[in-house]
This record gives C-alpha cells, structure tokens and sequence, in this order.
C-alpha cells in the first residue's frame, strides 16, 4: 500500500501541463476576464434596462443584487465544487453555462426573466476567477508564478475599469442587450480551447466528495442575505427598513453559524483552516483591503466627472482607461523587482504610494480639468501593479498544493466580497459628507451674513450688465444654489479621498506580518 501511495505521490510529483503553460494561463484568464467584465458592464446600462422592461430604476438594480448574491455564494464554495466535479469539468460547465446565460439575459422580455438570468449567470460566474487561479497556481511552478499572476492581474484590474466605458458605448451604439451577446462568441471559443488545452492534474480529478448540506446552506443564507443588505442598504434608509435590519440578522447568523460549523465538521464545504498558514491569511487580507480601494475609488471617481464636472457617461469612463495601461506597463517591472526585493517590502510601497495618491486626489477643485482627473486616477490604478502580483505569489507560497482549490476561493472571495461592500460604502459616505456639511454650511447662507450679502448683490449686478432686470434675483439665487452645491459636493468627495488615503496607510504595518521572501520563491525565512 505504501509503495502504491509512494508511486501515486512520484506521478504527481512529475506532473507537468501537456501544452504551452502561458497559452494555458491566456485561455483560462480570458475566462476569468470575461465574468469580472461582466460583474460592472451592466452599472450603466440600467436606465435603459428599466425604461425597455417597463420597470423602475429602482426594481432594475435588482438585476446586479442577484448576480452579486449568487456569485457571492459560488465563490466560496467553488473549490468543493471542483472536487466534486473534477476541476477541468467544472470549470467548462461554468464557462458553457455563463455564455449560455448571458445569451438568456440578452434574449429577456420581462424584468422577471431577466433577473433570474442574471442569478443564474452569477451562479455559473462565481466559479471562473478562484478555478482560473487554481489552474495557474497548478501550471506553473513557484518560480514562474508571479508572471503568470500578472496576466491574471491585468483581467483583474481592467476589468472593472473597461466595464463601465465598454458598457455605456454599447448602450449608446446599439443596445443594452448586446452587452450579454458579446459574452456568447467568446464563451464559446473558450470553452473549446479549455477543452483541448487545459488537464487535471491527478490532485484536481473528480473525487466522491460528501455534501455539507449545513455548512453550504449557512454560507448561503449569511453571504446572499449580506450581499442584498448592502446592495439594497443605500435605497432602503440602512438600518431603518425593518426589511435591511431581517437581512442583517440573518446575515450574521448565517456567517457566524458558517464559521463555527466549518471549524468542527470533519470534511467541511469550504477547508477554513488554511487561514492557520499565515501568509495566506495576512495576504487575504491585504488582498481585500486592495479589493475594497480599487472598487470604491473606481465608483467615486466617474460619479464626481458625471455629476460635479458634467462629464458624459463615455468621456467619464475615459478618465479610468489610461490608469489600466498604467498598470499593464506597470507590472513587468514590479515582476523584475520581485527578484531582488523581498515581497512584503513591494506590497508595503505599494499601499504608501497608494495612501499618497488619494491624498494628493484630496485636491479636487471647482473647473478641474481632464487631465488633472486622469492624473489623479492614474496615480491611484498604478498602485495596483505594486500589490495584485505580490499578493497573489505570496499568498500561496508556503500553502501545501492540496489547499490551493479552498485557498482560490476564498482568495478571489474577500477580494470580490470586500471590494462590491466598499462600492456601497463609498456612496454612502459620499452622501452623509454632502448632506454634513451642506447643514454646516447653510447656517452662513443668510441676510445677516455680508459674504452672503455680497455674493447676491454680483450676481444681480451681472444679470443687470446683460440687460436681464427682471430676472436678477432669480439668476442670482440660481448661480448661488449651483455654487453651493458644487463646493458641497468637493468637500464630500475630498474628504472621501482623505478618508481612503489614511486606511490605505493603516494597512501598511500588517505587510511586515509576512514572510520576507522574493518573487522567486528562493529565499523563504523560517514559517
């Protein structure tokens, strides 16, 4: 039996992918790519969703809660599912039906159809990021694996910058429906080229696997009932809809039970203790702080070019593209400097030059021009490069190969949990800064205040100079709402900056919490 064990252990240890490992890791992102695309191209397009379905605004954007709900839910348990499955059968089951879905979604007559679409389309989606990772992880060896994050890396971070620029041009062009077709020619080409390239390595084939029925029905009650708080949390009043206040209950009963239930149970849906190995588990967080800085500046940025500066929908998505080929520049280099520079020291450079960047975006002015905005975003995106790749290589570096399937989704989890919860904290916080110091500054708009007093009396005089006294007061109290509402509106989204900055810098010091080892994989310290 030992020499059986001894001789299975050998094969997979000589284990090596049949084809080109980078034309493997180019499929299997491109996969990866096409879900995460997805997740943001839909943002833009609900206005004419709703005006085409006959519904409201507001019962659209149920059409993102139920993609977020079930993607939410699948990611945590993918790498079980893979097991159950085999991870090669149920990676094309998810790229075959995701295509298949967003063909669905395109076809929709009703709202109703189109939001259990979307489900199901989150559902399938949920499992191309963590088994994309896992096939990468399992295709290179540890030396090579920080260039092939970096392909993983790019989908990752121009992703959620394409997605809105891509989604609103569609939109325009043609029609929302076309934003789930384009999904369908390349679902299709990637589903054939997974399955002619990509292998199961012998610890990744199909196994009987026992159903944790309580562990997987935990994980869906605290992790959809979260998701619908927090995406419904800002329409709804927060804690004062009885409705929000039941999903928040359940929520933490549900995650709180998860994890109490994962921890005891023999053979869990989801192996909570590769947490014990510490640079996964301080990369993961890191990983989400990363997460939630990307996602939420990514949300405040184009609503500040659209709603302060008047900017269209396309020309706001333009000021996020070059911030995305900063990064795809970006990265080779940060791949070179990962040899000769301990990792931890690159993630820590990364988060301070990111703490700097929002500081610096902390200066956003009334008639601020394109390219300060562009400059602005591009400082924060560049940041990106110092931390995907490091992160993602270090994360794994000292986890045993059979953790690597719980490991991706839990990884590709907190990242995308934590970055769609910062997108709603971020409008949220936009809002109580606006409405803060619009009720602080109000309090000086009256006829016993001389600035006040003086502002008026220029903005009758310039409506008297243009031959219009009838309507100066009129015009006068206008310009004055509109510059009020517009020096609110900066303080809000300045402080917002100043705020994000700071908790990029708090995150710094956790960085020397991992080991001090290089991209290489050579050189790894005592664990």
């Amino acid at each position: 039996m030992s020499a059986a064990s001894g001789s299975e252990g050998k094969k997979s240890d000589d284990w090596k992918p049949k084809h080109n490992p980078w034309l493997i890791a180019f499929v299997v992102t491109m996969a990866a790519f096409m879900e995460i695309l997805d997740t943001t191209i839909v943002n833009v397009s609900l206005p004419h969703i709703a005006g085409s379905l006959s519904s409201t605004y507001d019962d659209a954007t149920w059409t993102l809660t139920s993609y977020l709900v079930a993607n939410g839910i699948v990611l945590t348990i993918s790498g079980w599912l893979g097991k159950l499955f085999g991870r090669k059968n149920y990676f094309m089951v998810c790229i075959a039906m995701f295509t298949f879905t967003s063909f669905l979604c395109g076809i929709s007559s009703s709202l109703a159809e189109l939001i259990v679409f979307r489900l199901l389309q989150g559902f399938f989606g949920g499992g191309l990021q963590p088994n994309q990772q896992s096939i990468i992880l399992d295709t290179f060896p540890p030396e090579k694996r920080a260039a092939a994050f970096g392909l993983t890396a790019i989908a990752t971070v121009v992703g959620p910058v394409l997605g809105p620029t891509l989604g609103g041009w569609i939109t325009d062009n043609f029609s929302w429906r076309w934003i789930f077709f384009i999904n369908v020619p390349f679902g299709i080409v990637t589903t054939i080229a997974v399955a002619f390239l990509v292998d199961d390595p012998p610890w990744a084939v199909k196994r009987r696997e026992p159903i944790d029925v309580i562990g997987i029905s935990l994980i869906t009650l605290g992790f959809g009932c979260l998701e619908v708080m927090v995406d419904r949390g800002e329409d709804d009043d927060w804690f004062g809809s009885n409705f929000i206040c039941i999903m928040g209950a359940l929520a933490a009963f549900g995650i709180i039970g998860a994890v109490v239930w994962l921890l005891k149970t023999k053979q869990p849906a989801v192996n909570l203790r590769v947490f014990k190995d510490r640079n996964f588990a301080v990369a993961t967080f890191l990983m989400g702080a990363m997460g939630a800085l990307l996602y939420s500046s990514a949300i405040i940025v184009p609503q500040f070019a659209q709603q302060v500066m008047g900017y269209t929908a396309t020309l706001s998505g333009l000021v996020l593209s070059p911030g995305g080929i900063a990064v795809i520049f970006l990265i080779p280099i940060v791949g070179k400097l990962m040899t000769v520079m301990s990792v931890r020291m690159i993630i820590a450079i990364g988060f301070t030059l990111m703490g700097i960047a929002l500081f610096w975006s902390a200066h956003l002015v009334p008639y601020l021009d394109f390219r300060h905005l562009v400059l602005f975003r591009m400082s924060q995106t560049a940041c990106l490069a110092f931390l995907f790749v490091p992160l993602s290589t270090i994360a794994y570096s000292t986890l045993s190969r059979d953790m690597n399937a719980d490991a991706s989704a839990l990884f590709s989890m907190v990242r995308n949990f934590l970055g769609s919860l910062s997108i709603s904290g971020a409008t949220a916080l936009i809002t109580e800064r606006r409405q803060a110091h619009q009720s602080d500054m109000v309090h000086w708009m009256t006829p016993f205040h001389q600035p006040f007093n003086d502002y008026l009396a220029r903005g009758q005089q310039f409506a008297l100079d243009h031959n219009q006294p009838q309507a100066a007061s009129a015009l006068a109290q206008r310009h004055l709402f509109v510059d009020f509402s517009q020096q609110v509106a900066m303080l809000a989204y300045n402080e917002a900056f100043m705020i994000f900055g700071i908790a990029a810098l708090c995150v710094v010091p956790f960085c020397f919490l991992l080991s001090p080892i290089k991209g290489d994989g050579k050189a790894t310290a005592a664990h």
